[in-house]
């Protein structure tokens, strides 16, 4: 399916061709050989270093190739299907898509939709088109973009979707159709408690994330809470890659999980369901 991008300089429509995106303005975008736009030129921000790097990206698909936050995908894509099922060709945005493991889910499971995947990380967006071309999905697009600038006209998604990601109360207004809905998956108070336990002497419960979104009403919440075992080092530590706590853990907690063969945590996702008013 033919998305239409905007051009991110003049705000005008993208006409796609053989190689590249241009608008009437002239501005061109080289379309990447596996099939995706960069379209990240906002001022201060280097479009190639933006985003998670490419060993984030890495460690966060071989986390997700294992399945254990498949039920995440499914009851999201659930909760998109319901939410469109009498339109026929709906438009879903997942903003903040990282490597496109949810997109690439979103898509086989609505194969009358035009799903868009938008990402500020160029490596994210690279993998995101890898997987997309690998499962031979048709109705999915990927571009390098800010969720804070999204490039598609206004009221033109049924459904935007915010997993682990930045959420913008104006863009994503700006962005759906009125009554489309916008939905946010965020973690529990319990999640990766088990690995909180393992690399911290006082682990910490998440706090509930706070959204300012006063074009948008809360229509439902939904939790997803379970037990989810990890086998192998590999897998604790390409799921240690992907959170936050990478960033900020002492060297010789770092050794003590990378030690462990196997690790058992709790896993716990909330979605919370608003229509844009």
């Amino acid at each position: 399916m033919n998305v239409n991008f905007l051009c991110p300089v003049c705000g005008q429509k993208l006409k796609k061709g053989e190689n590249s995106y241009k608008c009437r303005e002239g501005h061109s975008f080289d379309i990447a050989r596996k099939g995706y736009v960069n379209l990240l030129t906002t001022k201060g921000r280097n479009p190639v270093k933006s985003g998670d790097n490419k060993d984030m990206i890495r460690g966060r698909s071989a986390f997700l190739d294992t399945g254990l936050y498949e039920p995440l995908a499914q009851k999201v894509g659930q909760l998109i299907s319901e939410i469109t099922a009498d339109i026929k060709e709906p438009v879903v945005i997942d903003s903040g898509c990282g490597e496109g493991y949810y997109t690439c889910e979103y898509a086989k499971s609505l194969p009358s939709a035009a799903v868009i995947g938008i990402d500020i990380s160029k490596h994210g967006i690279d993998h995101a088109a890898s997987r997309a071309r690998a499962n031979a999905l048709g109705n999915v697009s990927f571009a390098v973009a800010s969720s804070f600038s999204l490039p598609v006209r206004g009221e033109c998604a049924d459904v935007v979707v915010s997993c682990f990601a930045p959420v913008s109360n104006d863009e994503y207004a700006r962005v759906l159709k009125k009554g489309g809905h916008l939905l946010i998956a965020s973690p529990t108070e319990n999640h990766l408690l088990g690995l909180k336990n393992v690399l911290y002497d006082k682990p910490y419960l998440n706090e509930p994330n706070v959204y300012a979104l006063n074009k948008f009403s809360l229509a439902e919440t939904h939790k997803l809470e379970y037990k989810g075992e990890l086998t192998s080092s590999e897998q604790i530590m390409a799921l240690f890659t992907m959170t936050p706590y990478y960033f900020k853990t002492p060297a010789e907690a770092v050794e003590r999980l990378r030690s462990l063969g196997s690790l058992e945590t709790e896993i716990g996702f909330e979605i919370r369901d608003y229509i844009k008013l």
